[in-house]
């Protein structure tokens, strides 16, 4: 007789189970599936992906293993009691389904705090299809009610006074900061309470948790930390209003979401006299088996080691010891897999292991830079050897070649694996075999090897299908597409070169895709050259080429949701979440009458100033809201944006030259003005920085820059491929004795060339190194015109020049784009009281952590008005 299973949950853990024993049966089984919603299993993970505009049925789990014969899905008939003694499973329509072995995989529901108001109408919980598109629906009718075009809410505010739909999230962890981008989707508002000290508190310890707090608040995301909400009150017509805190101030609401945890659905198992945990699941052994061996849990209901873990990965790798245990295998559960990665667009957050360094004698890796928003930390062993763990913020892109080593040796400098793309290489030592690639499948870095060697998996995407890694949250991806490409450069084999998994391109393909096409948008790029919805690599990337071909601003329709965190809003965020201000001066020339304004904005607005090494007054401590306000008066006096937070032209660094110095050969001052004005506002895949001297004593240290211009007697030499930072490189001589005209024609063919045919994030240093050819290379193709493309290349850069404008003297014409400048959305001009100063050396800096007592602090008293 065929063995009957019956599984209670229709879920992602329920449906990875099925998937297997269909897949590894060889004898005739009998699958019964009992689901709670009249739908098949969809991906939970990928719930935001709603909003990005999926279909529920885009979002629906691969269906074939539904049609099996042997396997029947009841969708929409829930499990209604278990009788133990008959084997039976009665289901709420009274059917009564028999087994030989049953699973319950029933999950958790989403919990609400125990608070007045909390099942108001408006108020919402973050976890089904059925809660995202109730919340959608009532984010729509809010906004007709409003008289606010639901994608145009938080514009229209700014432009027509009318007020947009505010929601407040209550829970600052992983879910909740899903749901509040979830909202800022839909044009809503977000506020996110968080009744801990951080963001994330389960992931992050607390310098992580501010650098997060900072990037989702570059967002236009409001964020309050310890704070609690004690109720929900009602407005006349009984729904949500506001949101009462313990102080008896009231946050105003047109809807609140909690995701403030879940809660075992252990119901039916406590009915059935399973033994469930005090704290709720079902306690399970390394079988995955309950107190009665005929019964397994899997999943978010299952209590192992008296914790419940909401995460789809441990459900996964108990699913396939349950399929292999009643199959007749012996295959125990290890434990639980906590790495977590947020999934929100433009902020990169992950977890892994034991990052919070519980391990006696651990040791602490640490590199943060406040100005770009990025925190990391890795988590060694007392000997600085074995990966425990680690914490990646601002950039994880390391995540899916870290986690895998987990427990196992580095295999290098800790350090490089922290350094900014581009700083450093990373070692490259392979995986072993058995490290776990992807954790959600539990698919080993050998399986993805003999994929490829063995079932003839030519891309990672054969070997996702082949495998399932990379099928569920897709945070392993890079490190498959690496494994995949590594193997079929051993077997001697093409290795695709494509941008992201989304993308089969390459930059430079890409660049050419776009230019030809003419396509001005993300969504019509990725729906005709790549495939699903984009990620944090590929986004930026287009961001970078769209404004290049296509000359738009950086906030204009698509573009704002592709952009960095700093392109956000168009300054550069720093280590307490203020802005700096850059005014562009070109060669450093500024009149007295400028100075005089720069002096005026940083004394009214309480700015710190300080010249940086590119000969620029940086002004640091700006607020969100006071953006807007620094920028008008600027612009008034004639400056414009320094592009400081772009992938751009930063400064040309210059002497005074032949105009006041006795050595000076030629009019360097004027050479460097020229080329910035030229060149401001030019997107390229990463900063470039010029310099140029006026003699061979190389004063504008031109020579350590992306082009370096020194003036002889015969002309100027013109120098390429420099740059400073992590690993300075000296730039190399492509031409001598050029004129002024032939200089700028170098110039724009080198850079546009560079713009056109770099990886993304390259500097021009390591370009150059890895250019067919090198320098001689280089010199062959906008010298000697080796390729054709001299007539294009020039005409490219006159395209630019022609059409340059300046971001933020638009955005002040623009009131949409101003109303992404507010600290908090219900208070716009209300000081963030999370920031505090202290004097030094007459001007201010961010307070330390023992100089903190609240508030903004001059001298210890607080700062009310900054204007």
């Amino acid at each position: 007789m065929s063995p009957r299973i019956v599984v209670i949950g229709a879920g992602m853990a329920a449906h990875r189970l099925v998937d297997s024993l269909v897949t590894r049966a060889e004898e005739r089984i009998t699958v019964t599936v009992l689901g709670d919603e009249a739908r098949r299993p969809y991906d939970r993970v990928g719930l935001t992906r709603f909003f990005d505009g999926d279909s529920p049925e885009e979002l629906t789990l691969a269906h074939t293993i539904f049609e099996d014969p042997r396997v029947t899905l009841h969708e929409g008939d829930p499990a209604a009691r278990i009788d133990r003694e008959a084997r039976t499973v009665i289901t709420a329509s009274g059917a009564v389904h028999p087994y030989d072995h049953l699973v319950l995989a029933t999950g958790s529901h989403a919990a609400r705090p125990p608070i007045q108001g909390a099942e108001l109408p408006g108020c919402f919980v973050y976890r089904t299809l059925d809660d995202v598109e109730a919340l959608r629906r009532h984010v729509e009718a809010r906004a007709a009610q409003l008289g606010v075009a639901q994608s145009d809410a938080a514009q229209s505010d700014a432009a027509q006074g009318d007020q947009p739909v505010r929601g407040i999230v209550v829970g600052g962890g992983l879910l909740g900061l899903e749901a509040a981008g979830a909202l800022q989707g839909m044009g809503a508002e977000a506020t996110v309470l968080q009744s801990g000290d951080r963001l994330m508190s389960a992931q992050l310890d607390l310098p992580a948790g501010a650098t997060l707090r900072r990037l989702i608040e570059a967002r236009g995301i409001t964020v309050r930390t310890e704070a609690r909400s004690n109720a929900v009150l009602p407005d006349a017509d009984g729904s949500a209003r506001a949101v009462l805190l313990p102080d008896g101030s009231e946050l105003p609401a047109d809807l609140v979401i909690f995701t403030v945890g879940v809660r075992p659905r252990d119901e039916l198992a406590r009915a059935a006299g399973l033994v469930c945990d005090e704290r709720g699941g079902v306690r399970i052994d390394e079988a995955c088996a309950t107190s009665d061996p005929a019964v397994h849990a899997i999943g978010e209901v299952a209590s192992f080691a008296g914790q419940c873990v909401g995460l789809v990965a441990p459900g996964y790798a108990m699913a396939e010891v349950v399929s292999d245990r009643i199959l007749g295998g012996q295959a125990t559960f290890a434990g639980y897999d906590l790495s977590t990665k947020l999934k929100l667009s433009g902020v990169d957050v992950a977890s892994f292991g034991d990052a919070f360094a519980t391990t006696p004698g651990a040791l602490d890796v640490v590199y943060t830079d406040p100005v770009n928003g990025v925190h990391k930390k890795l988590v060694l062993s007392d000997d600085a050897k074995t990966l425990l763990g680690g914490m990646l913020v601002g950039d994880a892109s390391a995540y899916g070649s870290l986690r895998p080593l987990v427990g196992g040796p580095l295999g290098g400098d800790p350090a490089a694996y922290l350094l900014p793309a581009g700083a450093s290489a990373a070692p490259t030592a392979e995986l072993p075999d058995e490290a776990v690639v992807c954790s959600c499948s539990s698919v080993s870095a050998g399986a993805i090897r003999h994929a490829v060697r063995e079932q003839g998996c030519a891309d990672a995407a054969a070997v996702t299908a082949c495998t399932k890694a990379g099928a569920t949250c897709g945070s392993c991806t890079v490190m498959v597409t690496s494994l995949v490409g590594s193997e079929l450069a051993k077997l001697g084999r093409a290795v695709s070169a494509g941008l992201c998994e989304h993308f089969d391109l390459s930059r430079r393909q890409l660049f050419d895709a776009v230019h030809v096409s003419g396509l001005t948008t993300f969504s019509a790029v990725i729906a005709r050259f790549g495939r699903g919805r984009g990620c944090d690599t590929c986004k930026p990337v287009l961001a970078g080429i769209l404004a290049l071909l296509g000359g738009e601003h950086v906030l204009d329709n698509e573009n704002a949701t592709l952009q960095d965190t700093n392109d956000h809003v168009m300054a550069n965020m720093q280590k307490d979440g203020t802005y700096s201000v850059v005014p562009r001066m070109p060669g450093g020339e500024v009149t007295p009458e400028g100075l005089i304004t720069v002096g005026e904005v940083a004394r009214d607005f309480g700015l710190y100033t300080k010249i940086t090494g590119g000969q620029r007054v940086d002004m640091f401590g700006a607020r969100l809201e006071e953006l807007p306000l620094i920028w008008r008066r600027l612009t008034e006096a004639g400056f414009e944006s320094g592009h400081a937070y772009g992938k751009s032209l930063r400064t040309v660094k210059s002497c005074v030259g032949s105009t006041w110095c006795r050595y000076g050969v030629l009019d360097s001052t004027s050479m460097a003005i020229q080329l910035e004005l030229r060149y401001r506002g030019l997107r390229t895949p990463h900063k470039f920085k010029l310099g140029v001297s006026g003699c061979a004593r190389e004063c504008a240290e031109a020579r350590a820059k992306d082009a370096g211009i020194i003036a002889t007697a015969q002309g100027w030499n013109l120098y390429v491929g420099g740059n400073g930072g992590a690993t300075p490189r000296h730039a190399q001589l492509l031409v001598e004795g050029l004129d002024d005209d032939t200089l700028i024609r170098t110039l724009d063919r080198y850079f546009m060339y560079y713009a056109r045919t770099a990886d993304k994030l390259q500097r021009t240093a390591p370009w150059l190194e890895a250019l067919d050819g090198g320098i001689d290379g280089l010199r062959a193709v906008i010298m000697e015109d080796s390729l054709g493309l001299a007539a294009d290349l020039d005409a490219a850069m006159e395209r630019h020049v022609e059409g340059y404008r300046d971001e933020w003297a638009e955005t002040l014409a623009d009131p949409a784009k101003l109303a992404r400048f507010r600290s908090f959305v219900n208070a716009p001009t209300t000081p963030d009281p999370g920031l505090a100063f202290v004097p030094e050396r007459g001007q201010v800096r961010p307070a330390r952590p023992e100089e903190r007592t609240g508030g903004i602090l001059i001298a210890g008293t607080t700062l009310e008005v900054r204007r």
